[in-house]
C-alpha cells in the first residue's frame, strides 16, 4: 500500500491558506496564521458547553450543532412552559416569544434555530393536545392540529415535510404514524411496535426511530422508507427517553432510562446496519433534547436524578478534520 510519505515526502509545506482537498495524514505550515497543522482521525467524546437559560426536560428540539433551539417542555419547578431559546454554538438566548400552547411530551423537528416545528403533547393542567406550531425564527404560528393526539413521542424532518410516529394515548401505547406536507398531517402506514419516548432521527421519508417503553424499557429499531416501517437491529442499550441526531442510515442515540430510576448517558452510533456503542455523555439523563449528526451532534436539557437541567453537551465523531499541532 502506498503512503503518504512514499507520495508527497517527509517536508513539511509552507502554505499562506489551509489546503482545500487534503489528504488524511497531510502536514503544514499555515504562514498566514503561523500555526503547524495536520488533517487526521479525531473525535469520539462529549464536552460540556454552556447551560441553556432554562432547565427543562421533555422537551423540543429543532437544528445542528451550531444552530439549535430547544423550546416548551417541564422545567425544575416543575412547570409546563412555553419558553424558547437559542443556540448559536456558543450560548443560548432566551426568545422574547414563547409558544402559543406551553406543552411537555410532544414532538418536534425542524432544521435549525430560525425553523421549527412542534405537535402535539400534554398541555396545562393534563389534557392531552393535537396543536402544531411552525417557528420562523422570530414567533410561533399555529397550524393544523394532528389527526391523532398523544403524548411522549418523538418527531424527524423540518417544519415543512414531517413525520411524528409512536407515542401514549392513554391507556395504552399508539403505532400511529402521520407524516406533514407544510399544510396538514396525513395518516401513514403505522410502526411494527406501539410504543412511547423512542428516539428519532433522519426525514419524513427516511426517518430512524430506537428504543422506547412498551411498557418495558426495548432497544427496538425501526427504519422508515416514506412507505413502511421495517424492523433492523435493536440498540445494544434498552432503553426509553433516549435522543437522536443525523440520518436514517447514520445516527446517534443518546441517553435515556435504562431501568427506572436509573438513568443511562450510553452513546450509540448507527451505520444502516447495526448499532456500535462510543463514549458516553457525561451526564446521565433522560428525556433530552438533540440536534446535528452522527458525527457533529447537540445535547441539551433533559432530566437528571432530583430534576430538569439546562446542562449542554457537544459531540465530536470519529471523522477526519483539519487540526493544530502543539507540541506539549
Amino acid at each position: 500500500m502506498t503512503t503518504y510519505k512514499e507520495i508527497y515526502g517527509t517536508n513539511v509545506e509552507v502554505l499562506s491558506s489551509d489546503p482545500t482537498n487534503p489528504v488524511e495524514g497531510q502536514i503544514w505550515y499555515n504562514s498566514t496564521s503561523q500555526t503547524l497543522k495536520g488533517y487526521a482521525l479525531v473525535g469520539n467524546s462529549w464536552a460540556t458547553s454552556a447551560i441553556m437559560n432554562t432547565a427543562r426536560s421533555r422537551l423540543g428540539n429543532a437544528g445542528t450543532q451550531t444552530s439549535a433551539l430547544g423550546f416548551g417542555g417541564q422545567t425544575a419547578a416543575p412547570a409546563i412552559t412555553g419558553s424558547t431559546e437559542s443556540w448559536n454554538g456558543t450560548a443560548w438566548t432566551t426568545s422574547p416569544a414563547s409558544m402559543n400552547t406551553p406543552r411537555t411530551q410532544f414532538g418536534s423537528c425542524g432544521a435549525s434555530n430560525t425553523a421549527a416545528l412542534a405537535f402535539g403533547g400534554q398541555s396545562v393542567p393534563t389534557a392531552l393536545v393535537g396543536n402544531n406550531e411552525s417557528w420562523n425564527g422570530t414567533s410561533w404560528t399555529e397550524l393544523n392540529d394532528l389527526n391523532t393526539i398523544r403524548r411522549y413521542f418523538p418527531g424527524t424532518g423540518t417544519n415543512t415535510a414531517a413525520l411524528a410516529m409512536g407515542g401514549y394515548i392513554g391507556p395504552a401505547n399508539t403505532a400511529s404514524t402521520e407524516s406533514w406536507n407544510g399544510t396538514s398531517w396525513t395518516a401513514v402506514n403505522n410502526l411494527n411496535t406501539a410504543r412511547n419516548s423512542m428516539g428519532a432521527a433522519g426525514t419524513n421519508t427516511a426517518a430512524l426511530t430506537f428504543g422506547g417503553e412498551i411498557p418495558a424499557n426495548t432497544g427496538a429499531t425501526e427504519t422508515w422508507n416514506g412507505t413502511s416501517w421495517t424492523e433492523v437491529n435493536d440498540l445494544n442499550t434498552a432503553r426509553w427517553g433516549p435522543a437522536g441526531s443525523g440520518t436514517n442510515t447514520s445516527a446517534l442515540g443518546f441517553g435515556g432510562n435504562v431501568n427506572s430510576p436509573v438513568l443511562s448517558g450510553a452513546t450509540e452510533s448507527w451505520n444502516g446496519t447495526g448499532w456500535s456503542s462510543v463514549n458516553s455523555l457525561n451526564t446521565v439523563r433522560q428525556y433530552l433534547g438533540g440536534g446535528g449528526t452522527q458525527t457533529l451532534a447537540l445535547a441539551f436539557g433533559g432530566e437528571v436524578t432530583g430534576g430538569a437541567t439546562g446542562i449542554t453537551e457537544s459531540w465530536s465523531g470519529p471523522a477526519v478534520r483539519t487540526v493544530n499541532i502543539t507540541v506539549s
